[in-house]
């Protein structure tokens, strides 16, 4: 009967270090270590964010002939990209869409077929995306739902081709 208080001790430290080996690991796992752990950072990302200063969306017609006096080569003008009959007020990126611009190819048209094929081909700035396969025509709506977060929507290309006005 010696063995009975060594025994009795045993059975009470076993759960008791199975309880403090819980709280512990709980509190270190929720506390990282700043000499070993980083906090988790968010990725960051090349898109600029939504635009929270956006005027009403205006409804204003525009010819696609109209539409080229907005293609940035005059800065006195604002610019003009259209997509799938859309048109946004893209000056405050001329950087990008002005003359000389990486996306300057999309201002002053409706390019609907060159976003949805991601393309900077210049037979590819058409506003006619029927052929384009679902894939791509999936690619043309986010490029456009992008736009509607980013930039004002000014007007609307009244003479688009009818097999786009259809779509």
């Amino acid at each position: 009967m010696t063995s009975y208080p060594i025994v009795s001790a045993l059975l009470l430290a076993v759960p008791a270090l199975f309880i403090y080996h819980r709280v512990t690991a709980q509190r270190t796992s929720a506390t990282p270590s700043p000499t070993t752990e980083k906090p988790e950072e968010k990725p960051k990302s090349i898109m600029q964010p939504a635009a929270t200063d956006l005027a009403p969306p205006k409804d204003d017609p525009f010819t696609q002939e109209q539409l080229k006096e907005f293609d940035g080569s005059d800065v006195s003008k604002p610019i003009y990209v259209a997509i799938k009959g859309t048109v946004f007020d893209v000056t405050r990126k001329r950087d990008t869409y002005g003359k000389g611009g990486s996306y300057n190819l999309f201002a002053g048209k409706d390019a609907s077929k060159a976003l949805g094929k991601s393309s900077l081909k210049e037979e590819d700035a058409s506003p006619d995306y029927s052929d384009l396969p679902n894939t791509e025509r999936k690619v043309l709506d986010d490029w456009h739902a992008f736009f509607v977060k980013r930039y004002n929507i000014v007007g609307k290309v009244t003479d688009l081709p009818a097999v786009v006005a259809n779509l």
